[in-house]
């Protein structure tokens, strides 16, 4: 059970893919309590933006005492307008988490009902309709967040036990009353970066996993390969001041440990006389086998990088106003704005897409037979000319490829005002954040078949029992449920099993 005001990447690891439950403590309960009531005595005779007055450039226009209610009704009900695919229910999980921690840190006025009902959708896998089109990320994610609060309410969808349902049923079934407006609930859940903030703590998730297979790979790469290991060298790398190399050099060495495929230069070359005027073995791989350290320590960087900006967006009060209970005020300001997930998605789905060309690139060299020289064209354990192994898939891992470069253009620096140009600088978070996600689920179908090309190799050139104990677990995995092939056969259902196995 996973309780507190603050949550970490680890807890939410578990909270999103291990099925760990949320608990709010009676304590948290109570100060959201107090920041509530505390609301409710210094609203009266006061004018405060989105309690009674209109919201964004209608702010101007005051709303008569016998109007907040429905006040608070009709943003929810009129920012319900997202268009596009839904969005996949673990992104509307995180995102309803990120919600509730906004509400946790007692800064938002809302009565301890709304937690209580967020916090048992998100235990009860009770997930709104969000469709993923819709937020500009500036006043937040108003329009996801919309739906969001519409099945709070009682009204729209909601996937339930896998099945599309009208939100008003599944509440009844569970025993379960939509929220009532108290005072300013309808612009809180509304009004914030949570679905930004959702959508890039799973992207960041998924991420890690991939920069761990992307290492496995490389060594894996270079195990076929029988490369020379210096370049992932204590002293090399320590030659370097950047944490991300060192830390990726020492996650090669911890992988490669035990390993009969790789080469000390020193007994190689340096221990022994050397007359012949061409040496067969490459003195220095390519690039992509060399300098991987180089080329993913970057990756490393970002995603700490990421885990900073993201851990602290959860755990911080994004909407607007903030309320204040313990200097008895309420401010007004713009904590809605997604800048910081903006710009960390931008950098994340760069990184990513570095990955997933270092992948492409070692994988063109493992299907390349006159680059390795050890290999068959394409990995082809069958006939060649009459059968064509893996050729195809690498027009698969190519065009992905060269879609997340695409992808990766930044959203960033698109600002277009909007909103009567109230919103007349905004962040595009959510646009950063599903572009992102594209770039991951991409990268996952570059690196899968990348993985079924390493363990044809190893096949092919009968070096199982030289592989490093780690390489040999995966290799044993995969084969598992990807048995070594020679006759040629649709290959799309494997490349989706090895994703599968990839991200679990």
């Amino acid at each position: 059970m996973i309780t507190g005001r603050k949550i970490s990447l680890e807890n939410l690891n578990r909270l999103l893919f291990k099925d760990e439950e949320l608990e709010v403590s009676q304590e948290t309960l109570e100060e959201v309590g107090q920041c509530f009531r505390f609301l409710q005595d210094f609203s009266r005779e006061k004018v405060i933006y989105g309690i009674n007055t209109g919201f964004g450039p209608m702010a101007q226009y005051r709303i008569e005492d016998q109007s907040l209610i429905d006040l608070q009704y009709n943003i929810i009900r009129s920012h319900s307008t997202g268009a596009g695919r839904p969005l996949p229910p673990l992104y509307v999980k995180a995102a309803m988490v990120a919600r509730l921690y906004t509400f946790l840190q007692a800064k938002s006025g809302v009565h301890p009902e709304l937690v209580q009902l967020l916090c048992a959708f998100i235990n009860r896998g009770i997930c709104p309709l969000v469709p993923e089109h819709g937020s500009v990320g500036a006043s937040g994610d108003l329009v996801q967040l919309a739906h969001i609060a519409l099945t709070l309410i009682g009204e729209g969808e909601v996937f339930y036990h896998g099945e599309l349902r009208n939100a008003a049923d599944v509440l009844r079934e569970n025993d379960l009353k939509p929220f009532g407006i108290h005072i300013r609930e309808g612009l809180s859940v509304t009004n914030g970066t949570s679905v930004m903030t959702g959508i890039g703590i799973v992207n960041l998730l998924y991420a890690r996993k991939l920069l761990h297979w992307s290492v496995v790979a490389s060594v894996m790469t270079n195990e076929i390969a029988s490369s020379y290991d210096d370049f992932m060298s204590e002293a090399l790398n320590e030659a370097k001041l950047h944490k991300g190399q060192r830390e990726v050099a020492r996650l090669m060495r911890e992988w490669v440990a035990g390993s009969r495929c790789v080469r000390q230069r020193e007994n190689e070359l340096y221990n022994q006389v050397h007359r012949e005027a061409v040496f067969e073995h490459k003195v220095q791989p390519y690039y992509s086998l060399r300098c991987v350290p180089q080329v993913l320590g970057p990756v490393y960087d970002e995603l700490a990088n990421a885990e900073e900006v993201l851990i602290n967006e959860i755990n911080s009060a994004c909407d607007n106003p903030i309320v204040d209970p313990v200097t008895r005020n309420v401010y007004h300001g713009g904590n809605f704005h997604g800048d910081y997930v903006s710009f960390e998605m931008d950098k994340l789905k760069i990184a990513i897409t570095k990955l997933a060309m270092l992948s492409e690139r070692q994988l063109n060299y493992l299907f390349h037979d006159r680059i390795n020289g050890i290999l068959p064209p394409f990995v082809n354990l069958g006939v060649l000319g009459l059968n064509y192994g893996l050729q195809a898939s690498q027009f698969t891992a190519t065009s992905t490829t060269a879609e997340c470069q695409t992808l990766s253009m930044p959203m960033y620096v698109h600002s277009i005002p909007n909103n009567n140009d109230n919103q007349d600088i905004v962040s595009m978070g959510t646009n950063s954040a599903l572009l992102a996600k594209h770039v991951v689920d991409n990268a996952f179908q570059v690196i899968a078949i990348q993985f079924m090309a390493i363990v044809q190799a190893v096949d092919y050139l009968k070096i199982q029992e030289q592989l490093s104990p780690s390489s040999r677990k995966v290799y044993d995995e995969i084969r598992a449920f990807f048995p070594v092939f020679t006759n040629d056969t649709p290959k799309y259902k494997e490349i989706e099993a090895m994703i599968t196995y990839l991200k679990q």
